[in-house]
């Protein structure tokens, strides 16, 4: 019998494929996007530390979001993120998609912070 894997063990194994060659430095931070069904999360990561330096999510109450499943709760993540990453003076980063393809909520995150400062 034939057994699928199923996508999040492939999505995780893809993730772990690119941390091998991504890592955040404490100049060049990781900007790492998590998405689930109901929300998105963001997080920019010093990996030589283990520490995170500044996080986002759907579900901040700063942003008062009814759902946070659409490419517009993305788009306001990423602009939230790239605000706290300024105040951090934070302004070049690695992307990390997660082993989520580039997008849908995962780009129109990416593209906000983009707009908003942040470099990668």
């Amino acid at each position: 019998m034939i057994k699928k894997e199923s996508r999040n063990d492939m999505r995780k194994a893809r993730h772990d494929r690119v941390r091998k060659t991504v890592t955040g430095t404490t100049s060049v931070p990781r900007l790492n996007v998590f998405r689930s069904n109901a929300n998105i999360f963001a997080q920019i990561i010093d990996d030589e530390n283990a520490r995170t330096l500044v996080s986002a999510s759907s579900i901040d109450k700063e942003l008062k979001l009814e759902n946070g499943s659409n490419i517009e709760a993305a788009m306001k993540v990423g602009i939230l993120l790239a605000k706290r990453a300024k105040e951090a003076k934070i302004t070049k980063v690695v992307f990390d998609r997660g082993g989520y393809l580039y997008h849908g909520r995962v780009k129109a995150l990416a593209e906000a912070a983009r707009e908003n400062g942040l470099e990668f």
